[in-house]
């Protein structure tokens, strides 16, 4: 096996010119990978037997890697997973009830040793894990139930990252980072982006009345730039973005999941953007006492966040009112 990449001072200025960057082979998806694959296997298992027990799946299909196992029950059971399977919370209409996953190897994944080499490179060595980050397992459109269709599992309109968060966070050095765990090209579903349209400003982001991203906040076409480019990427690929940076996941059209993670890093002390939700040190030469490392302590966080929003009522975490001409 060749030695895992590292961010060169060629990457570092194509991000800075285009507003992205892809670096190949940075993980080992066997070494990084595999834990969170059997993470996720267990997650199905406890998803599948409860669509069982309440007459939605006839067959379980035992056996079946997580992919195929995942998508086969979906289109029988027609039931959503999305949020079970991902690593935030819903903005919205949050009870104790609702589901979501902090397991011990996505922990490990948001803390991964090369990953974090990397993003130093772009953020500097006191590093804090922004709460906005979300696993997307995006089945093919054809296939994918109407209850199960959500931005976790199907396509995501064009749109830039600081135009989903706060406005405290607008002058904060957000780096999102983006992980496929399966093969990702233009058929079933991999970013794309507009190079060099993080060099402008934020646009007008619009709520999606359209059947298939209803909810989502988006930019309207008129604002959304040309020169849209594919990154097909492959497993142990790491794309880094720029939170300025028009992008777009596109819409699933093969017969293949799609599955990827989108996590987010700044320095530490800088406003997240979604301050309601729990981030944590990642990594301080400063201060090392400060690192969290214990995976329990961070799915507590998330705990008692789920509990103090329940409680609480709904909080707002888009600064768009579909006021705009663009929006009508």
């Amino acid at each position: 096996m060749s030695p895992l990449s590292t961010v060169t001072a060629g990457d570092l200025q194509h991000f800075e010119d285009q507003g992205y960057v892809v670096v190949r082979n940075l993980l080992d998806p066997d070494r990084h990978f595999s834990p969170v694959v059997k993470e996720y296997e267990e997650l199905l298992d406890g998803l599948v037997d409860q669509w069982s027990v309440d007459g939605h799946l006839q067959d379980k299909r035992i056996g079946l890697p997580f992919p195929e196992r995942l998508l086969q029950t979906v289109v029988e059971a027609r039931q959503p997973y999305d949020l079970a399977m991902d690593i935030s919370l819903p903005q919205a209409s949050i009870t104790d009830a609702t589901p979501m996953h902090h397991g011990p190897a996505v922990f490990d994944l948001l803390r991964t040793p090369e990953l974090l080499d990397a993003v130093e490179a772009f953020v500097g060595p006191e590093i804090y894990s922004n709460p906005v980050q979300h696993t997307r397992i995006k089945l093919p459109e054809a296939a994918l139930p109407e209850e199960a269709w959500t931005g976790l599992t199907a396509r995501i309109d064009w749109h830039q990252d600081l135009g989903v968060i706060t406005d405290d966070a607008d002058t904060c050095l957000l780096l999102t980072v983006w992980i496929p765990f399966t093969s990702a090209d233009a058929e079933n579903g991999c970013l794309a982006v507009v190079p060099g349209s993080h060099r402008r400003e934020l646009v007008t982001h619009c709520t999606s009345s359209h059947a298939l991203t209803r909810g989502q906040v988006s930019i309207p076409e008129p604002l959304v730039e040309p020169n849209q480019v594919p990154l097909p990427m492959n497993p142990g690929d790491v794309l880094f973005l720029h939170s300025l940076l028009q992008h777009a996941g596109l819409p699933n059209k093969s017969d293949r999941l799609r599955w990827s993670f989108d996590l987010r890093y700044q320095p530490i002390g800088e406003p997240t953007g979604r301050e309601w939700f729990p981030g944590f040190i990642v990594r301080s030469t400063a201060d090392p006492d400060s690192v969290l490392d214990d995976a329990h302590a961070w799915s507590e966080l998330w705990q008692d966040t789920r509990t103090r929003l329940a409680a609480g009522g709904d909080v707002s975490f888009n600064r768009w009112t579909d006021e705009s001409p663009y929006c009508a």
